[in-house]
């Protein structure tokens, strides 16, 4: 059994990776109806939280239903962190998580994400701040290092864990690389074979498949997967990596009905967390990926981005139906 602090995960837990203008309430409620044993929520800037912007308060909803559930925060401050873990707490989430992982420009070229690959003192401090901050457990997502030359996961597994962090997912590439190439797990591996490390070792990347989870479980002995970009109009994954584990047998592809019932799903999700308006226009990044791959899929497509209410949406959702029927996806 897989635990983080008090939090009972199974023996083989999934994860979804928290991803800006991904993991929102509504994404999370699908994923969780799917399998997702523990979600995050998309990251939240501390410098943000602090000045209570309403974008960053907002990232801090969670809901009954999709727990377990992490607050996700990044910052390069280490008093704020640790006066936002103190905020975050009081939504009462099951865990914090801090994001020194993110590689985007805008993040870590202001000193927070992967750059705190950079410096291990500073990341130890802002990490001690944040565990003083809260009675939850303090989980971390990370990356291998900055770039080839530094590939310092391993100090930071050890010393994060020295000061009491309960779990640590670990993205299989450095933050030049983005996410660009493929991949390399055999680090994350020598940090879950260490004979110091006694937390939970997630690893995240490229794991895309029911096969590759398998593979990956028994090549490099994590204790669990986080899945990103895999998810996106996919979050049945989890189920089908579940089912694959169990039985050694694949699910078929998502059937037609799954796919637009999970997509209504989601629109319901979204227009009961944002209301009829901001909920049906938050949506529209969504409908592409829920229907990749279907010809001749455009009309239906725009019809779905230019839709105002949800009984529009609902009625050009089972007109898909109806014109895909014959189709096998």
């Amino acid at each position: 059994m897989v635990k983080i602090g008090n939090i009972e995960l199974g023996d083989f837990p999934l994860l979804l990776a928290p991803m800006e203008d991904v993991s929102d309430p509504p994404f999370r409620a699908v994923c969780k109806e799917n399998g997702a044993d523990l979600m995050y929520t998309e990251f939240v800037s501390s410098e943000g939280l602090i000045r209570d912007a309403a974008k960053s308060v907002q990232k801090l909803d969670i809901f009954e239903y999709e727990r377990p559930v992490g607050i996700q925060l990044f910052g390069s401050d280490v008093e704020t962190m640790g006066a936002c873990s103190e905020i975050a707490s009081r939504v009462n989430p099951d865990l914090i998580d801090i994001n020194y992982g993110c590689p985007v420009k805008n993040v870590a070229c202001r000193g927070a994400g992967a750059a705190l690959l950079q410096d291990i003192p500073k990341m130890v401090k802002m990490t001690e701040a944040v565990i003083k901050s809260t009675h939850l457990p303090v989980t971390v997502k990370t990356r291998l290092g900055w770039d080839e030359n530094t590939k310092n996961v391993e100090e930071v597994a050890e010393r994060l864990q020295d000061i009491g962090i309960k779990a640590l997912s670990i993205h299989g590439r450095t933050r030049v690389q983005m996410y660009k190439g493929s991949a390399d797990w055999s680090l994350i591996a020598r940090i879950k074979d260490n004979p110091r490390i006694t937390i939970p070792i997630f690893g995240n990347g490229d794991v895309d498949s029911p096969e590759k989870a398998l593979e990956y479980r028994n090549r490099y002995g994590v204790d669990g997967i986080m899945i990103g970009r895999a998810t996106i109009g996919n979050p049945w994954i989890f189920d089908e990596i579940k089912h694959y584990v169990k039985t050694g047998e694949k699910l078929g592809p998502a059937s037609l009905e799954k796919r637009v019932d999970t997509c209504r799903r989601h629109l319901e999700f979204s227009i009961r967390w944002k209301g009829p308006v901001a909920g049906v226009f938050e949506m529209r990044r969504h409908y592409t990926n829920y229907f990749k791959g279907f010809d001749n899929f455009k009309p239906f497509r725009m019809r779905l981005v230019e839709a105002m209410t949800f009984d529009e949406l609902d009625a050009t959702l089972h007109e898909i139906v109806a014109h895909y029927s014959e189709v096998v996806y």
